[in-house]
């Protein structure tokens, strides 16, 4: 079949739940994807902050297919080799004490929120506690997650959600102060906010926030879904500043395209909150996941990925403020490391259709925001191709 045909069965077979670009990707080579006509695509979305190798890694593909042949599945009611081992480097890294696998990024949320009520209730034997969520981001698609999604259009047609969440202002301190009361229990944010608008928590405000939890026994939970695993220039990004939450949420770039995701927590919420019966999965964790896991962390350190981000982080940031500045109508640059925007006066989509046309993949964050998480391993003269077809496109 050709591109149209494929893409009109596949328009007949799926539901419509997104609004495809009219393309059909066959293969990838690094930073660059190919659509099944041959065409060569420079790809600045990595799956949406997926692919932190890029396509065809080797040694990612050769792990993967040696557990295939391995076992790629028994149940938790059992234990696994690359389970342990995942488990152990991921504490390493992150600096948690306790893991639970999960399949996605929405269920490590839902994870996350149970445990926080749970610690909670079996401080007071009540079940009104609340939790403190920030306005603009973004969780999941789940029930619990879109809870906690500051974004009325994600849930309104869902309503109700899972009560008892109050919503504050990200770097607003006093906003967060207005929202506690006697029944929080948590306060869960990105650490950067992603579809929300490349926007990080600074500084002071995480210091804030974190005291404040210290002070009342309130959970700090940080979903570092998006912009952890390397991201920012960190293996997570609360580590810039060494605020460490009480639970914290990592997918995406953690399987490297297999589905998984993890929420981890300190000893002090994992003695005191899920126990045997409380939480469980069928698939998380399975040897086939882990197996990935396993394989992404050693190949972060081998091939010093985090090196390349802050090497590469700081110009990506540089030529998007040189076109900032040739752009009037672009206002702003937001982000951090490898997770960056482009804020615009208009809507960017006719800009993002340009430049796929043009062989750039790219995507959006709102309306009017152009993100850039392109896959870690991306180069500076991979930037200046980006920009190059970015600005013909806006030009045209």
């Amino acid at each position: 079949m050709n591109m149209q045909e494929y893409i009109e069965e596949a328009e007949s077979a799926l539901l419509h739940t997104y609004n495809r670009y009219q393309i059909v990707f066959d293969r990838g080579e690094g930073v660059y994807l190919y659509d099944i006509e041959g065409k060569k695509y420079l790809d600045f979305v990595a799956g949406i902050a997926v692919f932190a190798f890029g396509y065809h890694n080797e040694e990612y593909n050769d792990a993967l297919k040696a557990q295939i042949d391995k076992l790629i599945h028994t149940s938790n009611y059992y234990y696994n080799v690359p389970a342990v081992n995942a488990a152990r480097k991921l504490k390493e890294v992150s600096g948690m004490d306790r893991v639970f696998f999960t399949n996605s990024g929405a269920e490590a949320i839902e994870g996350a929120i149970k445990a926080a009520r749970k610690y909670a209730y079996l401080k007071d034997g009540r079940t009104d506690h609340e939790i403190i969520a920030m306005n603009h981001s973004f969780h999941g698609r789940t029930m619990g997650a879109l809870s906690v999604t500051g974004n009325p259009k994600y849930r309104e047609a869902f309503e109700p959600m899972i009560g008892n969440i109050r919503f504050a202002d990200l770097n607003d301190m006093e906003s967060v102060r207005r929202q506690v009361t006697d029944k929080t229990c948590a306060i869960i944010m990105e650490t950067v906010q992603g579809e929300g608008g490349l926007v990080p928590a600074g500084e002071s405000f995480l210091r804030e926030v974190k005291e404040l939890c210290e002070e009342r026994d309130i959970l700090l939970i940080l979903d570092e879904i998006q912009c952890g695993m390397g991201r920012t220039g960190y293996m997570y990004a609360w580590q810039r500043y060494d605020i460490r939450p009480d639970i914290m949420t990592t997918a995406k770039a953690l399987g490297c395209g297999v589905p998984v995701g993890a929420f981890l927590m300190t000893e002090k919420v994992g003695r005191n909150s899920l126990a045997a019966g409380d939480h469980g999965t069928t698939y998380g964790g399975n040897p086939l996941a882990c197996a990935a896991i396993e394989k992404v962390l050693d190949l972060f350190e081998k091939n010093h990925i985090i090196e390349n981000v802050r090497e590469v982080g700081p110009y990506l940031e540089q030529r998007l403020e040189e076109l900032k500045n040739r752009c009037e109508f672009i206002t702003e640059r937001r982000g951090t490391g490898l997770m960056q925007g482009l804020v615009f006066e208009h809507s960017v989509a006719d800009i993002i259709c340009h430049a796929l046309e043009d062989g750039l993949v790219l995507i959006n964050a709102g309306t009017n925001i152009i993100r850039f998480v392109p896959p870690l391993i991306v180069s500076k003269e991979n930037v200046d191709e980006m920009i190059t077809i970015l600005e013909r496109s806006i030009r045209s």
